[in-house]
């Protein structure tokens, strides 16, 4: 069985312990997504700056609670639709919003509905979108800017997305009450 520690800021390699101790000053806690990443403190230190540059795009911040949430369905990752549902609650997303994404059903509002779709796409094809969702999308009122800030989503979603799912990571009891099953 492959069985992977969940490290706290003693036990964890010295090159993660500063990550950890700034993800816990961030949170008031480690997630266990983290305290399962350290074990590879490169990847910790990529995703924690790749999570700052996220919040520091263009992107509002609800759109950025969108477009996680959208990436998390998509990669059918349970533990990262139950943090993100939280998050987006906290930052005041419509609880509609949240559960039509949640569900991968069609938002009400336009403009968002385009962020999900478009952020969708571009998980469901790998990045080979085409011409035509692209200009839906700016027409909707985004940039050039936001196509590839989605990018950037994708990725730090994906790391800890595959990190979850690999080390079959127990979700949080914090995020228990937004647990999620992709349907099948």
């Amino acid at each position: 069985m492959n069985e992977f520690k969940v490290y706290d800021i003693k036990t964890a390699p010295s090159d993660s312990r500063t990550d950890l101790e700034k993800i816990k000053h961030d949170h008031g806690n480690i997630p266990n997504v983290y305290a399962v990443m350290a074990e590879s403190p490169q990847l910790l230190k990529a995703h924690v700056a790749t999570r700052e540059l996220f919040n520091k795009t263009t992107l509002s911040k609800q759109d950025r609670k969108i477009v996680l949430l959208a990436v998390s369905r998509e990669l059918g990752s349970a533990y990262d639709m139950a943090v993100h549902s939280g998050a987006a609650e906290k930052h005041n997303v419509p609880a509609e919003v949240i559960e039509g994404v949640r569900s991968g059903s069609a938002l009400k509002d336009k403009k968002l509905e385009s962020l999900r779709s478009f952020t969708t796409h571009v998980v469901k094809k790998h990045g080979e979108v085409a011409e035509t969702e692209v200009k839906t999308f700016l027409d909707a009122g985004y940039t050039r800017a936001n196509v590839l800030e989605i990018v950037l989503a994708v990725g730090m979603v994906t790391w800890t997305s595959y990190t979850s799912q690999i080390a079959k990571i127990k979700l949080d009891h914090e995020f228990e009450p937004k647990v999620w099953k992709k349907a099948s």
